[in-house]
């Protein structure tokens, strides 16, 4: 029996059924036309229906059925025991206009024009070479590695490499493509077959690899040094030329390291920039760092608010990100899902013992009571309180003011208690995490992001310029737009990058390397909406990239002392101690 997957071969050049016979025929619709998705079709050669066999039954295939006996007779034609359920009949009926438009610019047409594009990206990306000479882009596929053959269709599949050999993983070049706005398919394709064959993975690698955690649809892109998928660009009829080459562009931006330097003789490598031992030397000679802020976030996602000095105790800042809004499914609410958040004010009043919350949603501002001696800076045992507040009127209150100002149905969780610990991996590449334990609230990673003031100024040097090249005018940057606990002003861009410990004051820090950046930096903290433009994460992405991560700021361990009560202090030296 022979069974074709025409699904998008069907979209460019459909199987001619004469020349090589088939049974059995599946194609989506959704990959004819663009639309309607959910909706495809099954050819079956008459002789072979008979073999067609369903276990099972549902409304609208069968004759007759009896409900309280194991009888039933089932319609006699195969399309008609095969369709379960009501038809979908709007989209049946959208699919003859997609008919239309492809009978008009015909098939044979349809093919040349995405044939031409998928050649030429293939020429271009296997063309494609580092400053050091080493080939970026291997591509898979008999007929795709013959750029002399029009037989290969209308897709491209290829993995990227770095300029040393190793691999970019298919998920880091899926992610910045997004921000680009250019939309790929990567892993296996539901072919796992095609997928270990190309990639060279044995049975032993694709069991080890199931053995260390790696499923369909994970962050496993590379394992053992080797891709576990791929990446896939496909072109169809309403593809363009310009489309092609704003691809191709984007992999040489985002991908190919030319050997030049950048900026005060900043070394680039791997598009990752960071100042040699030689230049940290003369140019740290007298930096001048100190605390230039220090803002705390007592609600995880909601805006922080700055001071002079603040009390330092086990799990970093006191208070800071003490709290977080759960939804009543149990999901962690942030930014990401409601970017107004960061347009949610929040102050503390040490004195008087209380957390204060303002949102422009809600006529009157909220306060809470913090337990007393929830903490004390000088103890290393914690006593906060449970999740449950103690008064149900009270927890009611605040639940029912979280809910008018976020605008859906959620609760005020408190951080309850002293055993969670993030284990952050560093390896033998810059700006990637030790194994160190910190003991945190509900941040993500550290207990403190320290942000470089020349870093960000840098940062805005390349919006601007980037801004002028692309006729566009894009904001200035405020480093609290990257939510950081500590601000230094003094010293080189990125010098931070090298930091193993650092004093601020009287307290010790350790560094756990650099801070993996998402779409988070691209809300802005004054209007509460992402910014169409991607930015900052864009550029960042162009410059900032290690291992697949994109690194911006600082993560930072306080060293507690339990037996010396600890204040940070705006205005402070700091001093870092180079690896």
């Amino acid at each position: 029996m022979v069974l074709i997957d025409a699904a998008k071969g069907c979209a460019t050049q459909p199987p001619n059924l004469s020349e090589f016979p088939a049974d059995f025929v599946v194609l989506s619709f959704y990959k004819l036309f663009g639309y309607p998705t959910g909706l495809g079709a099954l050819l079956v050669r008459n002789d072979a229906a008979k073999l067609l066999k369903k276990t099972y039954f549902s409304g609208g295939t069968v004759a007759a059925s009896i409900a309280d006996i194991d009888f039933v007779k089932r319609r006699e034609r195969v399309e008609e025991f095969f369709e379960d359920g009501s038809a979908s009949f709007l989209s049946i009926a959208a699919i003859r206009h997609g008919f239309k438009l492809l009978k008009s610019l015909t098939t044979s047409a349809i093919w040349m024009h995405t044939t031409s594009l998928s050649m030429y990206v293939k020429k271009k990306l296997q063309a494609l070479r580092h400053g050091n000479g080493a080939g970026v882009c291997v591509l898979y596929g008999g007929e795709n590695l013959n750029l002399s053959s029009h037989k290969s269709g209308p897709t491209v599949t290829f993995n990227l490499k770095r300029p040393d050999g190793s691999w970019f993983g298919y998920l880091e070049v899926e992610k910045l493509a997004s921000l680009s706005g250019i939309q790929l398919r990567t892993g296996c394709f539901c072919n796992p077959g095609a997928c270990a064959k190309y990639l060279d993975l044995s049975h032993s690698d694709l069991l080890s690899n199931v053995e260390a955690g790696h499923v369909c649809w994970d962050d496993n892109d590379v394992i053992n040094g080797k891709p576990t998928g791929a990446v896939r660009v496909s072109f169809g009829y309403m593809s363009t030329f310009e489309e092609a080459k704003k691809f191709i562009d984007f992999i040489v931006s985002s991908f190919v390291s030319p050997p030049t330097k950048i900026g005060n003789g900043i070394a680039v490598n791997g598009r990752f920039a960071q100042l040699s031992s030689e230049e940290l030397e003369s140019k740290e000679s007298n930096p001048g760092y100190y605390l230039k802020s220090v803002t705390i976030y007592p609600i995880k996602s909601c805006a922080g608010f700055s001071v002079n000095r603040w009390p330092l105790c086990r799990t970093g800042l006191l208070h800071d990100r003490e709290w977080m809004i759960q939804g009543l499914t149990g999901e962690l609410i942030t930014q990401k899902k409601v970017p107004e958040m960061s347009l949610i004010s929040t102050f503390i009043d040490l004195e008087e013992g209380l957390l204060v919350v303002e949102s422009s949603r809600c006529k009157d501002k909220l306060y809470i009571k913090i337990k007393s001696n929830s903490y004390n800076p000088r103890s290393d045992k914690f006593d906060a309180h449970d999740n449950i507040l103690e008064n149900h009127n009270e927890e009611t209150r605040i639940n029912c003011w979280f809910t008018n100002a976020i605008g859906r149905q959620c609760k005020l969780l408190q951080y309850s208690s002293s055993t969670s610990k993030h284990c952050l991996n560093r390896n033998k590449s810059p700006g990637l995490c030790r194994v160190l334990e910190s003991n945190i609230n509900f941040a993500n990673e550290a207990q403190f992001l320290l942000i470089s003031e020349e870093s960000v100024a840098d940062l805005n040097i390349r919006l601007e310029a980037k801004g002028k090249d692309s006729n566009r005018d894009l904001e200035k940057l405020n480093p609290h737009r990257f939510r950081p606990n500590l601000v230094i002003a003094g010293g080189e861009p990125y010098a931070e990058d090298k930091w193993r410990t650092l004093k601020i004051g009287d307290g010790s820090f350790t560094s756990l390397g650099g801070c993996n950046r998402c779409q988070m930096i691209n809300i802005s903290n004054e209007s509460g909406q992402v910014k169409k433009s991607n930015e900052p994460l864009t550029t960042l992405a162009s410059y900032r990239r290690v291992k697949g991560k994109i690194l911006f700021g600082t993560l930072l361990r306080y060293e507690h002392d339990a037996k010396v009560e600890s204040w940070i202090r705006v205005g402070e030296a700091v001093n870092p101690d180079r690896e």
